[in-house]
């Protein structure tokens, strides 16, 4: 006799849309990012899985720490990551939450301690981003660096001129706009071809892991 398929919610929509996120994970329910309330209403309602990817801060009240604990005393299972999950899973897993990807490791491991590294605007519609998160403005400047298409010292200067950006202003153009005084054209040119060609998006990336996180633990 099959077993019962276990109630899963997930709060997301920015780092993965709905659609692409129901092709990994069909048995959920899928909502916009989490906010104050949402996890408690999600008790309430006897979820056995809540997975926590996106949820809104700096403009409105952020999902509280009490809210993920109640949950967890209450036998239901929270995963974690890409973004406000990655920042709260660092926060609680010693209290159970499970935290999944890159992001989570990074918060964890104390290489980023800001809110604003997973910030984004967003159209409220469509839950479009509309801007660059710091994480992924990071994550490429590795990749490029490693692949010598700047240097050390160019991937520190680009990472501290993304810092100084006010989130909703945060995106690739701007910044190579300004750095291109520094950088030259052809090297600004290069960085341009190579987040075509080989740009990550880490946010993205690490929503996929907490879906397939989920899907194991409803599996097993």
């Amino acid at each position: 006799m099959q077993s019962e398929r276990k109630s899963v919610l997930v709060f997301t929509g920015l780092s993965i849309p709905f659609h692409e996120a129901r092709r990994i994970l069909s048995d959920a329910e899928f909502k916009p990012p989490v906010r104050r309330g949402d996890v408690l209403a999600a008790v309430e309602r006897r979820y056995e899985i809540i997975g926590i990817i996106d949820g809104v801060f700096m403009t409105e009240a952020a999902v509280a720490h009490r809210e993920i604990l109640s949950a967890l005393n209450e036998g239901i299972t929270v995963v974690g990551g890409a973004s406000m999950g990655a920042l709260r899973a660092s926060e609680l897993d010693e209290y159970g939450m499970i935290g999944v990807g890159e992001i989570y490791r990074w918060y964890k491991e104390g290489v980023i301690d800001s809110d604003d590294e997973v910030a984004v605007i967003f159209d409220p519609e469509t839950l479009k981003p509309l801007s660059e998160p710091l994480v992924n403005i990071r994550y490429n400047l590795k990749l490029m660096c490693n692949a010598s298409i700047i240097s050390k010292s160019e991937r520190e200067m680009l990472l501290e001129m993304a810092k100084g950006m006010f989130y909703p202003r945060r995106n690739w153009q701007r910044l190579l706009k300004e750095a291109s005084k520094k950088l030259g054209n052809e090297k600004v040119k290069r960085i341009h071809a190579f987040l075509k060609e080989k740009g990550v998006d880490l946010k993205k990336k690490d929503a996929i892991e907490v879906l397939k996180k989920i899907k194991e633990l409803i599996n097993a």
